[in-house]
């Protein structure tokens, strides 16, 4: 890991604690970046395990933030997916200690502030313990988190936890503050199956929320302002949002290197024309759903860059002599950015939707577990930049005449429907970058939070 360098007392030093997965680690990255842009004299030490210390170390090492390691005692990154409430039951047995033991390092200068995911259930108390103020980092939407502290208001009105049902998924869930009314089918699944152990497991974090001293926010305040401003109400220390926290200041920077041969292809491909796919990092449809997936993309001869993530030539295969593109990587923003993309095929993780509204990219939803339910349901319905292709959690195939079709309508950029989605998309992109522009709404709280901490010194 790399060296802490000695500094003299006074100078801000914040240890950074994501939750171990990409989805988590990415913000918090970002978010540091951010701060060290303001204040050149701040001291970042980003904590990750050994493993994801690999995993991210050919990534480019922003400057003067420093490295430090957890031993290996979590499940791999490799086979979480495999027993997820195994790899949360670790990480809240096994890595706290190792955690204080690194602290107890850290003492040149002392750590000022701890800015821990929400998810890390120990990093609240270990900071109460040591007198050092947590910032409690929650990577999700505002509206999501507002539903899982009010899990008792989804009991008093029998929707949790209960067993789903035809009549129940279609009852509207009206009464969590911040989040617009919301059909049961569209909310993660905390009330049965699998995504209530997750839950129950995760609960005690939410209990944890009204210790913190900071609560922050990846998304900008215009995005989900009811939602923020409960949070606000309902506790008595700074609540800041302070995205999207995506790096977008690495889109410049991307013009002056060698172009991927991805890019090169979408240069040469007319405006708004191609459909981006990405099924994200973590879980992954079953193989007969991607087999309906590949042949309504396939039949419905829409231009596509689709980013495999493990399968590359098999689906290039059964891509073969379509019109598009099969890679195993991209740089993401970058595509989404790109005039020539038209659409975003997307799982709805909160980052990958935060991409897609700053892209102004409209988004086709397939969500496949948790909080991307809820998000695919934002996106339709709230700010309607979207369409539905899965629109809620039922196991049976979504039909390749279906997709097919489905892909057909979202690309026909000379129909009014789509004209006018477009145009929604376009507005929130503006909201978004107005919001990190110079005295934006997230700019602002940056600002504010950094004042925050730097009096603690």
């Amino acid at each position: 890991m790399d060296p802490i360098i000695p500094q003299p007392f006074g100078v801000c030093h914040v240890v950074a604690m994501p939750w171990p997965g990409r989805g988590h680690i990415n913000p918090m990255m970002n978010f540091c970046k951010r701060l060290l842009l303001r204040d050149p004299t701040l001291i970042v030490t980003f904590v990750v395990t050994e493993e994801w210390l690999g995993f991210i170390g050919s990534d480019p090492k922003p400057y003067r933030i420093h490295f430090a390691t957890l031993p290996n005692l979590i499940p791999s990154e490799l086979v979480r997916a495999n027993n997820f409430t195994g790899f949360i039951h670790a990480i809240y047995t096994n890595l706290e200690e190792p955690f204080e033991h690194l602290l107890d390092s850290l003492s040149s200068p002392p750590p000022t502030v701890i800015i821990s995911d929400t998810f890390v259930l120990w990093a609240v108390s270990v900071g109460t313990r040591r007198n050092i103020p947590v910032a409690s980092f929650w990577t999700e939407s505002a509206a999501i988190l507002s539903l899982f502290v009010h899990s008792d208001l989804l009991a008093a009105h029998g929707h949790f936890p209960t067993e789903p049902s035809e009549t129940k998924e279609d009852e509207v869930v009206d009464y969590i503050p911040g989040l617009s009314p919301t059909r049961l089918r569209d909310l993660p699944e905390i009330y049965h199956g699998f995504s209530h152990q997750v839950f129950n497991k995760f609960k005690p974090c939410f209990d944890e929320l009204s210790k913190a001293k900071y609560l922050l926010f990846p998304s900008p305040y215009e995005l989900e302002p009811k939602a923020v401003d409960f949070f606000t109400s309902k506790f008595d220390f700074p609540v800041y949002t302070t995205g999207p926290l995506i790096p977008f200041e690495e889109l410049s920077a991307g013009n002056d290197v060698i172009k991927p041969e991805y890019i090169q292809w979408l240069d040469g491909q007319p405006e708004s024309s191609v459909l981006y796919i990405s099924q994200g990092s973590f879980l992954s449809v079953s193989e007969a759903e991607m087999e309906e997936t590949v042949g309504g993309v396939r039949e419905s001869g829409i231009s596509f860059l689709w980013v495999a993530r493990g399968g590359e030539s098999k689906l290039k295969e059964a891509l073969e002599g379509s019109p598009g593109v099969v890679v195993s990587w991209c740089d993401q923003l970058r595509v989404l950015s790109h005039k020539a993309v038209g659409g975003f095929w997307t799982h709805c993780g909160f980052n990958s939707t935060l991409e897609g509204i700053y892209s102004g990219v409209p988004m086709l939803t397939f969500p496949l577990f948790w909080d991307q339910f809820l998000n695919a349901k934002m996106i339709v319905e709230d700010w309607r930049v979207g369409m539905g292709i899965k629109s809620d959690k039922k196991t049976e195939l979504v039909r390749r005449d279906d997709i097919k079709e489905l892909v057909k309508r979202f690309m026909d950029g000379e129909s009014e429907e789509v004209r006018e989605m477009r145009r929604r998309a376009c507005d929130l992109s503006e909201i978004c970058r107005g919001a990190v522009a110079e005295r934006g709404s997230s700019d602002v709280n940056i600002d504010a939070f950094l004042k925050d901490i730097t009096k603690i010194v």
